[in-house]
Parts: C-alpha cells; structure tokens; sequence
C-alpha cells in the first residue's frame, strides 16, 4: 500500500501512479554534463507542474536521463513524455549551443523512450489479491 503521501485525492478519484522514465541521447552521445542534468532537473519540474505532476527523482549519466514522476490519472504518459522530450530538446539546445553543435539535425533525445509503472506490490502479490477476492467474500 503507498504512503498516505503517495496518494492524490481529486474530486472523482484516489489514485498512486508513478512512472519510471527513461530518456537517451541521439546516437547515445554523451553530452549531458553536471550543468546540463541541473537545467534539465529544474525545467522537468516545471514542465510536470503545467501536468499536475510531480518530478519526484530525476538523475542519469552523459548519455541519459532516468525520471520517477506521479501524475494524475488523466493525463496520458505518451503526452507527458511528449511534453517532456520536446522542450526540453528545444530549450536546452539554445540555452547550450555546444550541445547543439553535436547534432547535425535539431535534436538532442532519440525518439523512442522507456516507461515503466512504478510503486505498489508486485504483479504476483496483487495477482493473487485479486484472484482470491470471490474466495474471501462471505456467501
């Protein structure tokens, strides 16, 4: 069960979603520095903020970044991502312009990505939940 922290309350809806996410450079470039992975931090965190969301992790290597985000079920991860890649390829390649030196097309992040729900119990744990709530009921 997720912290009572963990769990947003809306008008129509409990919910704990989390998401694990991964992003990676284009051509895996090691290109992401100290100074880039802090503007990166700090414009995720803006950018979840116009989502409701919330940037709860966000680290990675030269080549990529990994992100733990909790979002409200309305929105769609494809979006978030979207919103995520796009802008933060865009602004960072202006605000760097040695990292946009490094790529001959405008783009910085590769346009696939790696999302994993995160948090609760494990998949057999709430297989099982489920599969023996008949068998608990009282007839």
């Amino acid at each position: 069960m997720p912290a009572n922290q963990d769990i947003r309350r809306g008008r129509h809806c409990v919910s704990a979603v989390h998401a694990h996410l991964v992003f990676v450079t284009k051509y895996r470039r090691a290109v992401l520095d100290d100074r880039a992975h802090r503007w990166l931090v700090a414009h995720f965190t803006k950018i979840c903020l116009t989502f409701e969301a919330q940037l709860l992790a966000c680290d990675g290597e030269d080549d990529h970044v990994h992100l733990l985000v909790a979002y409200p079920p309305k929105v769609s991860i494809s979006a978030l991502v979207n919103a995520l890649k796009g802008t933060s390829s865009r602004l960072l390649r202006r605000v760097r312009p040695d990292l946009a030196r490094r790529y001959w097309r405008g783009v910085l992040w590769t346009p696939s990505y790696f999302a994993a729900s995160a948090g609760g119990a494990p998949l057999a744990v709430l297989r099982q939940y489920v599969e023996q709530q008949r068998a608990s009921s009282p007839a």
